[in-house]
């Protein structure tokens, strides 16, 4: 079983958080004093000049959370299966070195080592595709990193692959790493998702056109509830009113896939307690902010019974029966869950962690486990670029797992209708804080980066791409 690391997940991206924030607060200082002394030696209203600036430019360019150096290589150990092809670039158009032959179904990923220009310290380094797509990297960037080329089969093959670069420069030599693998959208599918709108974030396209597809939601996500607190109820009415939309959520927005009620579950657990609840297996864990430990609320729109029902308890044992009695019904042949070590949520992992418990000793055993990663230790904005856009494999600094890259390709009618399920998740709607606004607008109109067509939560320029990426394991 893979533990359930979600305090060191948390405690880590809390202590880059942390430090962060700490070189920030002692830049900021360090502003101060030079403008202090503009104000004495020079004039005294240059600060209040100088001060609106410094903050606008900061908002603009240096507001990202990046929790590492744009020059460090990404680091990501060759899939055991991978054929690794030398390619060489002239005049930009992506020359492989030996025969290629391809069926379709593989996933390419191209490894170069790209370079920054001036520019792009204060634009987003892009690297553009000839069918219009642009894979966008850290300002700054300056090593390895990963271009995903799936759906691109049929003109690498050719030699009619163009890449240029934006803002950066591309090398005269990479690497095309081609992993095989079946469509495992004629499979059996089941979609893990610790909250209502993981499985439309990570895996709508892939659920969406399964042979046959059923989505699990561990938790309520019932709590940060301030927004039904703006409504005039309590804390605990407005929590349990938030709880009862998302459950309600993760059983009727996959509908709009074609997902039949029957097949999709909201186990009714609370928000940030699977830590606590694996931590004492057979002790109930109440919810943080609902007043509640009783489940049943929140599964009452659930087609089936389960063992849970049965007295409501909020405990590990009951979420790990749960997981049996649907792992049993639905046989699936595929396991879509978080990744265990890309994704920090500690809700994430140990959702991941119970669906490796549940499978010890059952008499049925996926083939293909499928690991994603809505969240990021290291950088927020990731995948980076627009809505649209493709999504280069994520920055990892140290190759701790040897997962393959699993790619699918959206068109762009499944792009819109992951859009609108998206938008239907009540957790997406409410506009986001002013301060943040008005940092995109700054955003937009001084470092070129576009809002999403789709809607304001930032998840709408994250998830709603011409890829969706997993992490693959045959078992």
């Amino acid at each position: 079983m893979q533990p359930c690391a979600g305090v060191s997940g948390v405690s880590r991206k809390q202590q880059l958080l942390r430090q962060h924030r700490r070189n920030k607060r002692l830049a900021l200082l360090v502003g101060l004093v030079v403008l202090l002394g503009l104000g004495i030696f020079v004039q005294w209203w240059l600060p209040l000049v100088l001060l609106p600036l410094v903050w606008v430019a900061h908002e603009a360019w240096f507001a990202d959370h990046l929790f590492y150096s744009p020059g460090e290589d990404y680091q990501y150990e060759l899939p055991p299966a991978c054929t690794v092809k030398a390619v060489r670039l002239v005049d930009g158009v992506v020359q492989v070195q030996s025969p290629l032959q391809l069926d379709g179904n593989e996933t390419l990923v191209l490894q170069l080592r790209l370079k920054s220009r001036w520019l792009g310290r204060f634009l987003d380094p892009a690297v553009t595709l000839n069918d219009g797509d642009c894979q966008v990297f850290e300002r700054g960037v300056a090593g390895l990193r990963y271009l995903n080329l799936t759906g691109l089969a049929t003109s690498l093959a050719a030699g009619q692959l163009r890449l240029r670069g934006r803002y950066c420069r591309l090398p005269t030599e990479g690497q095309l790493w081609v992993v095989p693998g079946n469509d495992l959208r004629q499979k059996r599918v089941m979609v893990i998702a610790p909250h209502a709108d993981d499985a439309e974030l990570a895996a709508y396209g892939l659920y969406s056109q399964a042979q046959e597809a059923w989505v699990v939601t561990l938790t309520a996500g019932e709590i940060e509830a301030e927004h039904y607190q703006q409504m005039g109820l309590e804390k605990a009415e407005a929590a349990r009113l938030k709880g009862r939309l998302r459950a309600w959520d993760s059983i009727a927005v996959p509908r709009w896939a074609g997902i039949p009620e029957s097949r999709c579950v909201q186990l009714g657990y609370f928000c940030l307690q699977l830590p606590a609840m694996q931590a004492a297996a057979d002790q109930p864990i109440a919810s943080r902010e609902a007043q509640l430990d009783d489940t049943r609320l929140f599964r009452q729109f659930n087609a089936m019974a389960l063992p849970g029902d049965r007295d409501g308890a909020p405990t590990w044992n009951n979420l790990l029966a749960d997981l049996r009695e649907l792992l049993l019904k639905a046989r699936p042949q595929v396991l879509v869950m978080p990744h265990p070590t890309l994704d920090p949520h500690p809700d994430h992992i140990c959702a991941q962690a119970a669906v490796l418990e549940a499978l010890q000793g059952l008499a049925w055993q996926p083939e293909t486990l499928l690991g994603y990663a809505n969240h990021l230790h290291d950088n927020d904005r990731w995948p980076m670029g627009d809505s649209g856009a493709g999504v280069a494999l994520p920055p990892q600094m140290e190759a701790v797992q040897g997962w393959a890259p699993y790619s699918l390709t959206l068109d762009l009618a499944t792009q819109r209708d992951k859009a609108m399920a998206l938008g239907m998740m009540h957790d997406l709607q409410p506009r986001p804080p002013f301060k943040r606004r008005l940092r995109r607008l700054l955003q937009r109109w001084l470092a070129g980066r576009r809002a999403s067509p789709y809607g304001e939560n930032e998840f709408f320029r994250k998830a709603v791409r011409r890829h969706e990426l997993f992490w693959r394991r045959d078992l």
